[in-house]
């Protein structure tokens, strides 16, 4: 390498160097507070434990995430239940978990086997017990338009606009 390539590689790493240094310090001097975790739950911690059994026991997991938690072996496009009690009452809940086809309720754009499957046949205190904890999903209200955009464009695979 000659001498004035030698000056001219110095001096971009120095360029580079300096930029880093000054770009962590103005991201170190943000004073915009974090606003924490947005998602919330209003059930007691007895109640969300019996109705993660049931999560897990009618397969949710399998195509939803909660808490952001997902199982890692599917990659169905469908939404997260975080916040969905923000969207959705608990009645609203138990009547789409009570139809015979939950997809004249909410289209679905994904294949038959991915869609969303009906729980009629299941108990009843198990569909009662289910919509009950999804409504208690809550989302903080400065994240709720966010809420909205993510879970309408899992369902309609289109562009959110307001």
């Amino acid at each position: 390498m000659r001498k004035g390539e030698k000056g001219i590689l110095g001096g971009i790493v120095a360029f580079v160097l300096i930029v880093m240094v000054v770009k962590a310090v103005i991201i170190s001097n943000e004073t915009e507070p974090d606003p924490g975790i947005p998602f919330y739950t209003t059930s007691t911690p007895e109640f969300a434990a019996k109705a993660s059994v049931l999560y897990r026991k009618y397969d949710c997991r399998d195509c939803h995430s909660l808490w952001g938690l997902r199982n890692i072996m599917q990659a169905v496009p469908a939404p997260s239940l975080d916040g969905m009690g923000s969207l959705r009452d608990e009645q609203w809940l138990y009547d789409y978990f009570s139809a015979e086809n939950p997809q004249s309720i909410i289209p679905s754009r994904l294949k038959p086997r991915f869609r969303m499957p009906s729980f009629a046949d299941i108990p009843e205190k198990d569909r009662k017990a289910l919509a009950k904890y999804v409504a208690s999903l809550k989302v903080e209200d400065w994240y709720l338009e966010e809420t909205k955009k993510t879970a309408f464009e899992k369902l309609t695979g289109e562009e959110y606009t307001q």
